[in-house]
């Protein structure tokens, strides 16, 4: 660890030789139950054997064909298996290596499709690390702090946060719609806006699903102006949240797609799926990279979507997504701490507070430690750290939520005990 860089943070104490499953191991042989799958990417959990068989097989034929150069069966292959799960009017598909480049590549084939330069995006929202996507993110400033300026052309619109205005649904919708509208009045006109994007549940600010009438809003806006709306999915796709994709719940496709994390399984890849028409509109060479679509990705890949459909991991989700809410629900009535319990399908956030409305982040950590000291990894979110985030592998088992929420449990008791008034509902 002397040479690893002092700013990279990790969460845990854990550093982990084998996966199996929804388990990781160090080499002395200790487990942890890992209810964070890489951060939603491990989606057929560790090691599934069918993608392990998939990248073995063809790392002995062709580890890396350049797509910008040739090309490559299971580059054409994978295409063709994504394309049927897309929204109909999406016909064409863009590789990159990561989540943040493919929202870069996103915009810019906004940008260029409709000549226009500004780019709506919504308070809390999470979409990457490099400039152009830091440039969209404000779930946390972290990622912005320290090297300003970031891109121009950006304007930052309310997400309908219920729990944090204190309101319902409805009202927050409607506030929401009409704080979009007035950004559009006084600083981002429509007719310089090329897209507004969205993510149908946000990650990184603590798993709020946007309602089906607020997108329905935006996308009756975008229509209106001629604007793209962009959805990205790549923490809650490809199954996260009991449907394929997080907008069904909605019925609001958007113009772009960005998918990534559980789309190998582990291997870097991402993906951006538009309508041909679309496509057509950007610049000839304006997308491409060195390792999208690397052969050994793209055979993961497909492995994983045979994983996926054959053993039916998205009705899968759905159902344990229920039953992990169901369980956490019943926690919740023990400790008042926990405020709310929100997101959907295996995509659920508890958040943790010390009083009503007051975020804390520390019980939180506290709760996380607690837990990986008695074999069950978690993360946390939200702009104070102080959600307690559950998203394991979209085949996890009854057992093994049952394990996840008992050391839940249980840290919830040893914590609020330990943290006296910080947590005074608590019945421990």
């Amino acid at each position: 660890m002397s040479h690893l860089s002092p700013l990279l943070v990790q969460s845990s104490g854990i550093c982990a030789e084998r996966g199996e499953g929804n388990w990781l191991y160090d080499q002395e042989g200790n487990r942890w139950l890992d209810f964070t799958s890489g951060i939603g990417v491990t989606s057929t959990g560790h090691c599934h054997p069918k993608v392990v068989a998939a990248a073995q097989e063809q790392v002995a034929k062709l580890v890396h064909a350049q797509y910008a150069t040739v090309k490559h069966p299971n580059l054409l292959e994978l295409t063709d298996r994504l394309y049927k799960h897309l929204p109909a009017h999406m016909d064409a598909i863009a590789f990159s290596n990561s989540g943040s480049e493919s929202v870069e590549a996103a915009f810019r084939l906004a940008r260029q499709a409709t000549g226009r330069p500004n780019i709506v995006v919504f308070r809390g929202g999470f979409h990457g690390r490099t400039m152009g996507a830091a440039s969209l993110t404000t779930s946390n400033n972290k990622v912005r702090t320290g090297w300003a300026p970031l891109m121009a052309g950006v304007s930052v619109a309310p997400f309908p946060h219920s729990y944090r205005y204190g309101w319902d649904e409805d009202t927050t919708v409607d506030f929401c719609l009409e704080e979009l509208d007035h950004v559009m009045i006084t600083e981002c006109n429509p007719k310089d806006t090329a897209a507004i994007i969205i993510e149908p549940v946000q990650g990184e600010y603590g798993y709020y699903p946007a309602p089906k009438r607020f997108m329905e809003g935006l996308q009756a806006r975008c229509k209106e102006h001629g604007i793209l709306l962009i959805v990205d999915e790549i923490q809650a796709g490809y199954g996260r949240t009991g449907k394929f994709w997080s907008h069904e719940h909605s019925g609001v496709s958007g113009d772009i797609l960005i998918t990534a994390k559980g789309l190998a399984s582990g291997y870097p890849l991402s993906a951006i799926a538009a309508s041909k028409s679309l496509m057509d509109k950007g610049y000839p060479g304006s997308q491409g990279g060195t390792y999208g679509a690397n052969a050994v990705a793209c055979a993961a890949a497909i492995a994983t979507l045979d994983v996926i459909e054959e053993e039916g991991l998205v009705e899968h989700a759905r159902v344990m997504g229920d039953y992990l809410l169901e369980k956490l629900v019943a926690v919740q009535q023990d400790f008042p701490c926990i405020e709310e319990i929100r997101g959907q399908g295996l995509m659920l956030g508890a958040e943790i507070t010390s009083s009503p409305g007051v975020a804390d982040g520390d019980h939180a950590a506290a709760i996380l430690k607690a837990c990986e000291d008695d074999g069950v990894l978690l993360l946390r979110c939200g702009h104070k750290g102080q959600v307690v985030r559950w998203l394991p592998a979209l085949n996890v088992t009854r057992e093994e939520i049952d394990i996840a929420v008992g050391a839940f449990a249980k840290a919830l008791a040893s914590t609020c005990k330990n943290q006296g008034k910080r947590c005074p509902g608590c019945k421990s």
